[in-house]
């Protein structure tokens, strides 16, 4: 079933789902790769946060697995829900979904681990609930094939895929915007991420 993406993500009609970004998970990946998630992550956060976008934030099978990276829990703010996820999708989940749909935002923009599992499972839920679903494809990871194949397999099911600059832009859309947010002292561009 696919659906139709807009042609440019609505910052006003955005949430923002932060899945999984947990040690255990982090530590399957390259270290490079694991940094470069945990960076784009942290910053999608702030610069979420600047725009008043909500962010749910889950951490799957705490007391398993353990919650959030701290990199990624300092920067969640205040009042943000991080969400104990046992269930792989998070639509399938009732407490995550009334969280999720108390924002009453309809596009959903996945970022997290793992591309191929979480992500993928939470992205073909939401769509099945009429939500437009956005993954950020340098923002999300898998280990071995798991990411390309997660991706192909998204995207054929019509999820939209979006860069971490792409979103950035799609979200500002304003030359002053993006200077003011750009500028801040507040928020820290991650290594490697050209504007």
């Amino acid at each position: 079933m696919r659906q139709d993406v807009p042609k440019l993500i609505d910052v006003d009609d955005s949430m923002l789902l932060v899945i999984d970004v947990q040690d255990v998970f982090l530590a399957k990946l390259s270290p490079s790769m694991a940094e470069q998630v945990v960076e784009r992550v942290r910053w999608l956060i702030q610069v979420a946060e600047w725009f008043r976008v909500p962010i749910v934030v889950t951490a799957e099978d705490v007391p398993k697995h353990g919650a959030t990276t701290v990199r990624i829990k300092d920067v969640i703010p205040a009042g943000a829900p991080e969400l104990n996820k046992v269930i792989f999708g998070l639509a399938q989940q009732p407490d995550i979904l009334q969280v999720v749909q108390r924002f009453e935002r309809k596009t959903a923009v996945l970022v997290g681990l793992e591309t191929d599992v979480c992500v993928q499972h939470s992205a073909f839920g939401l769509i099945q609930l009429g939500y437009t679903v956005v993954a950020v494809v340098d923002a999300t990871a898998s280990p071995e094939s798991g990411h390309e194949l997660g991706l192909a397999r998204m995207h054929d099911a019509g999820v939209g895929l979006v860069s971490t600059k792409g979103l950035f832009y799609e979200w500002s859309r304003d030359i002053a915007k993006t200077g003011e947010i750009l500028q801040s002292s507040r928020i820290h561009r991650p290594k490697g991420l050209l504007l």
